[in-house]
């Protein structure tokens, strides 16, 4: 692969040029990760399912089947922060090092004391806009006859005039931000993981690197999208395989993507 120096990377770090070759290797490589040490990828992909089920659960006990499908969508948007212990696996198995439940473990709650945690307020950030955007443009289009339930919700969505541009306007928006939250996170969380950056640098990189990639990196993102919302159809049990298969792939692109330099 040919690499390139982009200006305003610190020295260590080189983004490289990808090809869409590198998706699809980065993906088989992800499974292979998987199949390798399943239960350690069921384990994560288990807690984020019942995370999500969790959430779904009281919106709908609360009455607020509007904020259902944006959590829903939106919920995995903050997949890497799971992501962390599945890229620790790829990486160990990738060096050759003992993958056990403690080390793993372990490495994930290491994370709170590093740059990694800070990750957290852009991602939350970003999430927290999201749904902001679609209770506005729901008060805009459908004003106050929201309704209680979510059938009759996509009903109205679905049926109507205003609820079809509301649909339109909010994929259209709800596309940008997603495109920005994987622009700033595909590279920057395992980069951080492993190695000593702030958070920053990260998140530059990261964008650098997909504005460098862009048909790869915008591939494996509309992959990873797609999968992600076919796993979610049969109450989020789908991710139970997805989610790790993703973490696992995006530990695999991060490494073709930066190179670093000893």
């Amino acid at each position: 692969m040919e690499q390139q120096t982009i200006t305003g990377i610190p020295p260590k770090l080189k983004i490289n040029k990808l090809e869409l070759a590198d998706v699809k290797s980065a993906f088989l490589a992800g499974w292979a990760d998987f199949l390798s040490y399943p239960l350690y990828g069921l384990f994560f992909g288990a807690i984020y399912a019942a995370g999500g089920v969790f959430i779904t659960v009281f919106l709908a006990y609360y009455h607020l089947p509007w904020m259902i499908i944006p959590v829903a969508i939106g919920f995995p948007l903050i997949g890497p922060f799971v992501a962390v212990g599945l890229y620790e696996i790829s990486r160990r198995r990738q060096a050759g090092i003992a993958i056990t439940w403690q080390g793993i473990l372990g490495e994930v709650f290491r994370q709170r004391e590093r740059q990694l945690s800070w990750m957290a307020f852009a991602v939350l950030f970003i999430f927290w806009i999201w749904i902001y955007q679609v209770r506005l443009l729901l008060a805009l289009f459908l004003g106050f006859k929201i309704p209680a339930s979510l059938g009759a919700l996509a009903t109205v969505i679905a049926t109507t005039p205003e609820g079809l541009t509301f649909l339109c306007v909010g994929t259209i928006v709800g596309a940008v931000l997603a495109t920005l939250l994987f622009s700033v996170t595909v590279i920057s969380m395992p980069l951080l993981l492993d190695q000593d950056i702030d958070f920053i640098t990260a998140m530059i990189t990261s964008v650098r690197s997909v504005a460098e990639n862009p048909a790869p990196m915008l591939l494996f993102g509309f992959i990873i999208a797609c999968l992600t919302l076919v796993a979610l159809i049969p109450a989020f049990l789908g991710l139970l395989v997805v989610l790790p298969v993703a973490g696992h792939a995006t530990w695999h692109l991060y490494r073709r993507a930066i190179a670093p330099i000893f």
